[in-house]
């Protein structure tokens, strides 16, 4: 799994979004709704019928519910989200399941419980989500990295397509860097992780 799991996770709630990404190589979409449920729903059925026709990975932020009843590839949790080996009881052994994790710890005991893959951060500073913990830097994002060998492990939070030299992990989860120009920034994100 982890050679062909998309390196660049594109993290919306932008429709115009997901069809500029739609189809690109190394890429997986991860559907960010933070209002109700039914608006993260609705937004989940619309991109798959993007992103299905297209191959492109469709997971949920947080809502396991929305994932489950829409038909998403998966989704994407964090710390207080749903415990991982539960949402692997609702999914099924199939979903992707991603965990966002801080450190070396929590990211074997995410593997352990079933996690498919890690989101690490944040990498750097960033303003896209508020109440942060301190960046964890490219050596954070190493050691995580290192705990849980052959589990694909993406840095977010700040990233930048000219920070990604200097971070050593499978990918990148973003969300402000593919607001403007999301093809691009793919683009760039694919060349910068060559």
């Amino acid at each position: 799994m982890h050679e062909s799991f998309p390196r660049i996770h594109v993290i919306t709630d932008s429709l115009d979004v997901i069809r500029a990404v739609a189809g690109q190589d190394d890429v997986a979409v991860q559907i960010r709704v933070k209002t109700t449920d039914a608006e993260a729903y609705a937004l989940t059925l619309a991109a798959l019928e993007i992103l299905r026709p297209a191959g492109t990975l469709c997971l949920v932020n947080d809502r396991i519910g929305v994932a489950l009843a829409a038909g998403a590839d998966g989704v994407h949790l964090g710390a207080d989200d749903l415990p991982i080996d539960a949402a692997r009881r609702v999914l099924g052994p199939s979903a992707v399941i991603g965990a966002t994790c801080r450190n070396p710890t929590a990211a074997r005991e995410a593997v352990a419980a079933g996690a498919s893959y890690l989101g690490t951060g944040p990498a750097f500073l960033t303003s896209t989500k508020d109440g942060l913990p301190p960046p964890i830097g490219p050596a954070g994002v190493a050691a995580v990295v290192d705990a849980v060998p052959g589990v694909p492990v993406l840095a977010i939070g700040g990233i930048t397509a000219d920070r990604v030299p200097v971070l050593p992990s499978h990918g990148v989860a973003a969300i402000g860097a593919f607001v403007v120009d999301p093809k691009r920034a793919v683009a760039e994100f694919i060349e910068a992780l060559r």
